[in-house]
């Protein structure tokens, strides 16, 4: 009898639980593709910042991480010099956290355990829907954001001019949820005459330096990958340029986005992007990033809009049963 009464109050509180959440979700006037734990009342396309005072943050350590297109040990020293000036200009301690792949970036950020962070193109979308990330910042310069090209990558002996002599052989993508890596190439390359998954058999290869390696040892016929990565390796001496011919050339993107955690409180929200914005890259971050000398303030609604118009014109949408589908896929063909 005892067990029943705990069974039904346990009953009753998760109904209760269950009730409350409803509610709070009816009264979020405006969701969009946003998962269900966030608003977006002002209609930018981002996470509203809580009205509930409980739910903000003000961390007494603020955690910092970069998307890993490549080795995440390379940015943690890459990013020293600005971890540093963060710290001293929040007052805070700050950690670069080393994150192995764009899906645990992204959950990093909606657990909690990320505050600001860069995030790839296309993992952007899906951090602003799923993570409720706010992207605010891209490298750039006095004029303008840094961008980038989905190029195509082979090795220069080797016989494939055009997209649609790689029908039949191993061209690598890097992640579901990359945009050079993925998203563009299956929006993008059926007008050049190639079909991704029909003409060619997807191989993900993770990351897009490691892309480029497999290119470069003869494991991929072809990569997709970003333009600025391969020509950071290249520059950094991991591979050399002439080894190789780009046969395809996207239209121009924007890099990495820098997003922080919605919920951060906006007092010290504003005073972490004043830090950010105040930033001048010394010249071993300027190196490395192709001259690039500060975060240029961007925001989601206007400069991801072509990354959005990409995704549906290839039938997807950034939303979270997107993301869960392609994740499924990268595990299924991993296993291959």
């Amino acid at each position: 009898m005892q067990a029943l009464r705990l069974l039904q109050a346990a009953a009753a509180i998760g109904l209760a639980f269950g009730l409350q959440a409803a509610n709070a979700a009816d009264t979020c006037s405006n969701r969009g593709d946003l998962d269900q734990m966030y608003c977006d009342a002002n209609k930018d396309l981002v996470a509203d910042t809580p009205t509930d005072p409980a739910k903000l943050k003000t961390p007494s350590t603020l955690v910092f991480t970069y998307t890993p297109v490549e080795d995440p040990a390379v940015y943690a020293n890459i990013f020293k010099p600005f971890t540093e000036y963060l710290g001293e200009c929040t007052g805070k301690r700050v950690v670069f956290y080393q994150v192995q792949s764009n899906a645990a970036e992204i959950e990093a950020m909606r657990s909690g355990r990320l505050h600001v962070g860069g995030f790839s193109t296309g993992p952007t979308a899906y951090a602003v829907n799923i993570a409720g990330a706010v992207p605010f910042a891209v490298k750039g310069y006095a004029d303008g954001f840094q961008g980038y090209n989905l190029i195509v990558i082979v090795k220069k002996d080797s016989p494939y001019q055009k997209l649609s002599d790689l029908k039949g052989r191993k061209l690598a993508h890097t992640s579901p949820s990359s945009n050079s890596g993925h998203m563009a190439p299956v929006a993008l390359f059926p007008k050049e005459g190639l079909v991704p998954d029909k003409d060619y058999k997807i191989i993900f290869s993770g990351k897009h330096d490691q892309s480029v390696m497999g290119v470069n040892s003869g494991d991929y016929d072809a990569a997709a990958v970003a333009s600025d990565v391969f020509h950071r390796m290249a520059e950094r001496g991991q591979v050399k340029e002439d080894d190789f011919r780009v046969i395809y050339r996207s239209e121009k993107f924007p890099t990495s986005s820098f997003s922080y955690a919605h919920d951060l409180e906006p007092k010290f929200r504003d005073k972490m992007l004043k830090c950010f914005y105040d930033f001048r890259f010394p010249a071993e971050m300027k190196e490395a990033f192709d001259g690039a000398d500060r975060f240029y303030p961007v925001t989601y609604q206007k400069d991801w809009a072509i990354v959005r118009q990409v995704a549906e014109s290839g039938g997807e949408r950034f939303n979270r049963d997107a993301y869960d589908r392609e994740t499924a896929k990268s595990k299924s063909k991993g296993k291959q």
